[in-house]
């Protein structure tokens, strides 16, 4: 069974930085896409960053030059480093994997939450 597990959230001022991670079942990451998505209140989940298997990484522009992705494949962890977080920064932050190309599904962690204060 595939399990996510998110860390790291928290409360932050505008401008200070957080780290998430996301702590996969090892035998996914090297094999599945992995990202972050998140939540702000009141409104629908939007993709944040993607990593592929082979390493191509997207980011949305709202995040681009402030958030980093990236994965150890050998601890099956998958992070999202943060700087100059913003109040619309604020969301449940989730870790995903979408390992549909090898037959299995699209999975979703349990969420952390970041609030960044003004």
């Amino acid at each position: 069974q595939v399990q996510l597990v998110e860390s790291g959230g928290g409360s932050v001022q505008a401008g200070g930085s957080l780290k998430l991670s996301c702590a996969a079942s090892a035998y996914i990451v090297p094999v599945c896409g992995m990202g972050w998505y998140r939540q702000p209140p009141g409104n629908e989940r939007e993709l944040v960053s993607t990593i592929s298997s082979d390493g191509i990484i997207r980011y949305a522009d709202s995040v681009k030059g402030r958030f980093t992705i990236s994965r150890d494949v050998a601890k099956g962890t998958l992070f999202l480093q943060m700087y100059s977080l913003k109040t619309e920064d604020t969301a449940v932050y989730y870790c995903a994997a979408d390992c549909r190309v090898t037959g299995w599904n699209f999975y979703w962690g349990q969420g952390t939450q970041v609030t960044v204060s003004s």
